[in-house]
């Protein structure tokens, strides 16, 4: 199975902000071969990722055999070191890896969780992400909530943080998940004072509180806080989150399989945490590309809802009542229309 062509482009829809589209945008990879195959994947990166797949990975891959994946991911990898080890270069890498994740499944007619391993058929627990506060209709259709609350900053922003937190939790009643989400944007002493705060209201785990490369802040955060830290949404590769298996940064990573170096990085770090006795909750892991890992590599699953700016990829399974299931489709059963391939060669 050879492959023939690889081709990128960037789809917009109506539910994909501005920055989505042109900085860390979404974009598809499409791996065509000479058994008349063709896998798909997504990467992360924009309009410059797409570039970086047409003009540098291309020339990499083509006529090479599409069953060597990790083969193919360490010439990616070796090839682009310079100037790619972290970032937009892996983004890419990611989108053409889960391409040929699916070009394995589709060849051997199996989904990509049973290339792993695993089963599917079992309903996995899932929980949503939310910018503004719960309502009583979506407790009716979820089981655990993360909330953002990052943006809480008008007044006092640990009373707003707080009060946030209060209110999920009297919405949502005393048995579910509540998870918050500081998106990188706080201090050391702001992170421990809220979570001095929330401990009380039963918060599963704080989420990115400091920037990814506060490593000492992480450290000292993993001894002190009473409250379970995640985080690795913004790591890449399974070196760069040895680092953070082997000091113990967070309890429970969180990788996304668009980005972090595809399919292949995913389960080389699924493994790092299984050895160091920690949790793999991928960010956006409802999504199809991540879903196959969670249902084939995870004791005790949890996926995390998808986006809205990611409907150009059919083929999803919906959440019914705070469960998702995978279907039995071919590698990883994504629906792509070609035409958004429209004039890319």
């Amino acid at each position: 199975m050879k492959i023939t062509n690889v081709r990128a482009v960037q789809p917009e829809t109506p539910t994909s902000p501005p920055d989505w589209r042109t900085s860390l945008g979404q974009f598809l990879v499409a791996i065509d071969t000479d058994c008349g195959l063709t896998g798909y994947g997504v990467g992360g990166g924009g309009l410059a990722g797409v570039h970086v797949v047409r003009t540098v990975l291309r020339e990499l891959l083509l006529g090479e055999s599409a069953e060597n994946v990790k083969a193919l991911w360490t010439k990616m990898y070796d090839s682009t070191l310079a100037y790619g080890r972290k970032g937009l270069v892996i983004m890419a890498i990611s989108g053409v890896d889960l391409a040929l994740w699916d070009l394995r499944g589709k060849a051997a007619n199996l989904p990509v969780a049973r290339v792993l391993g695993g089963n599917i058929g079992e309903p996995i627990p899932t929980y949503t992400t939310l910018w503004s506060d719960i309502t009583p209709e979506m407790v009716a259709e979820h089981d655990a909530f993360k909330l953002h609350v990052e943006h809480r900053t008008d007044g006092d922003r640990l009373a707003a943080v707080v009060a946030a937190v209060r209110s999920a939790r009297e919405t949502i009643g005393p048995d579910r998940k509540l998870m918050i989400d500081a998106w990188m944007r706080w201090s050391l002493d702001f992170t421990l004072a809220v979570a001095d705060a929330i401990e009380p209201f039963g918060v599963d785990w704080i989420e990115e509180p400091l920037p990814p490369d506060d490593v000492r802040g992480y450290e000292e955060l993993s001894a002190r806080c009473p409250i379970a830290i995640a985080g690795g949404e913004h790591e890449f590769t399974a070196a760069g989150f040895e680092l953070i298996v082997s000091r113990r940064l967070h309890t429970i990573l969180q990788p996304d399989v668009c980005w972090c170096g595809g399919l292949t990085e995913l389960v080389k770090i699924y493994d790092l945490a299984k050895q160091a006795g920690l949790q793999v909750c991928p960010h956006r892991g409802a999504e199809i590309w991540g879903l196959h890992a969670v249902a084939a590599l995870d004791p005790t699953p949890l996926a995390e809802s998808g986006r809205p700016w990611m409907s150009f990829v059919g083929g999803q399974p919906e959440i019914t009542r705070g469960k998702i299931t995978l279907t039995d489709k071919p590698g990883f059963g994504a629906v792509i229309d070609e035409a958004l391939f429209e004039g890319c060669s």
